[in-house]
């Protein structure tokens, strides 16, 4: 007769599994109170320097002076914990969001409006689905807005933590949509339904 550990098989220790659980969980930092306190945290920091970058990849603006009488909107830091589909944690998020709060309509905001999705649309999406068999799968747009492009002029303070050292005075000069302006829903929605209609999809008309 052989043994287990003979094959190599070992019952797990719970003793060490409850340690890499525990160690996991104080790993998690709390959600910041504000910008400062997360640039503290190196696990905030990481987070905010990931959405900068993707920020700058994605051109969202440009450095320029600060022109004189303009609005210039405030950025703020958005953080919180990203779970995983059963509610366990992912990874610490944080979103670089303007204040739509503080613009201007006819200055630097214009038409405004938050698309949704018709519920028959939906039913009608699910039965042709089922009755076919077909698979459904959601997808989700990583920095959707980004993809929208301004149509109006909209200046923005340089986020805090991330002032260019060269250009502490100049202000962002925004090129692409950003979370939190009164008119990236639109900005999004207008490029997006302009690509999908080229690749054969067209307006649900039903009621």
């Amino acid at each position: 007769m052989t043994t287990r550990s003979q094959h190599g098989i070992f019952k797990p220790n719970l003793k060490y599994k409850n340690h890499a659980l525990s160690a996991t969980i104080t790993s998690i930092s709390p959600i910041p109170r504000n910008p400062v306190g997360a640039l503290n945290d190196p696990n905030w920091k990481n987070a905010m320097q990931d959405e900068y970058n993707a920020l700058i990849d994605s051109k969202t603006w440009e450095l320029v002076p600060r022109p004189s009488n303009a609005n210039i909107i405030r950025s703020l830091w958005i953080f919180r914990h990203k779970k995983n589909y059963d509610g366990s944690f992912e990874r610490h998020k944080a979103r670089l969001v303007g204040d739509g709060r503080s613009q201007r309509e006819g200055v630097d905001c214009d038409e405004t409006f938050s698309p949704v999705v018709k519920p028959a649309t939906i039913r009608v999406v699910l039965t042709i689905a089922l009755s076919h068999s077909w698979p459904i799968h959601q997808l989700d747009v990583k920095n959707a807005f980004l993809h929208g492009n301004l149509n109006e002029t909209v200046y923005m303070y340089q986020p805090l933590g991330f002032r260019d050292p060269t250009l502490p005075d100049h202000v962002c000069l925004l090129r692409k949509s950003l979370y939190g302006l009164k008119q990236a829903p639109r900005a999004w929605y207008q490029r997006f339904a302009e690509y999908v209609a080229t690749i054969g999809f067209s307006h649900s008309t039903s009621r």
